[in-house]
C-alpha cells in the first residue's frame, strides 16, 4: 500500500510545496516496491552508468542531507561524494541493501522535514552554495525536481530490470 496522499489543488505556498515533496518522496518507495534485492543494485542503462534503483535512492538521500542539513541549516554533514570520486554515494556500499537503502531516506526525509518546520520559505539558509546566498523557497524547488527527476529515472531502471513499469 502507497504512503502518497494527493496533493490539494488549492492551498498556501508553503503546503502545496512540501506536500509535491512528500508526494515524490513517496513515489520512490512506490517505484521500489517489490524489487527483488537482486535486481536492486542492477545498473541497466546502455551507457557505463551507476544508475540502479538502489543508488538512485542512495544519491537522493545524500542530496537530501546535503541541501537541508548543509544548506538550509548551515550543520556540517560527513560529505557523500568527494573530489576523486564524486559518484560515490551511487556506488554499493558493503553489506547495503535495497531495504536499508529506503529506510535511511526515510529518516533523512524526516530529518529534512524537522529543518524546514519553522523556516520561513523566503529566508536565506545558513550554508551557501559555492559561495553564494540561497533562499529556502529555491532549495525546495530545486529538491521537488531532483526527486521528481530521479523518479523517472527510477520507471526506466526498474522497466529495465524487471519489466515493472508505474505511474
Amino acid at each position: 500500500m502507497s504512503g502518497r496522499v494527493d496533493v490539494p489543488y488549492v492551498g498556501d505556498e508553503r503546503s502545496l510545496l512540501l506536500g509535491w515533496l512528500d508526494w515524490h518522496r513517496e513515489t520512490v518507495h512506490v517505484k521500489c516496491a517489490g524489487l527483488a534485492e537482486s535486481s536492486a543494485w542492477r545498473t541497466p542503462l546502455p551507457t557505463p552508468s551507476l544508475t540502479s534503483a538502489a543508488g538512485l535512492v542512495s544519491h537522493l538521500t545524500a542530496v537530501e542531507s546535503y541541501w537541508f542539513e548543509e544548506i538550509v541549516a548551515g550543520l556540517a554533514v560527513p560529505a557523500q561524494w568527494t573530489a576523486e570520486d564524486p559518484d560515490l554515494e551511487w556506488r554499493r556500499r558493503p553489506g547495503a541493501t535495497l531495504v536499508g537503502q529506503l529506510a535511511a531516506y526515510r529518516r533523512q526525509c524526516d530529518r529534512s522535514r524537522a529543518l524546514l518546520a519553522d523556516v520561513d520559505l523566503g529566508s536565506v539558509c545558513l550554508g551557501r552554495r559555492h559561495g553564494a546566498e540561497v533562499s529556502v523557497r529555491w532549495v525546495l524547488l530545486h529538491m521537488i525536481e531532483e526527486t521528481a527527476r530521479h523518479n523517472g529515472h527510477l520507471d526506466a531502471v526498474r522497466e529495465l530490470v524487471d519489466g515493472i513499469v508505474g505511474e
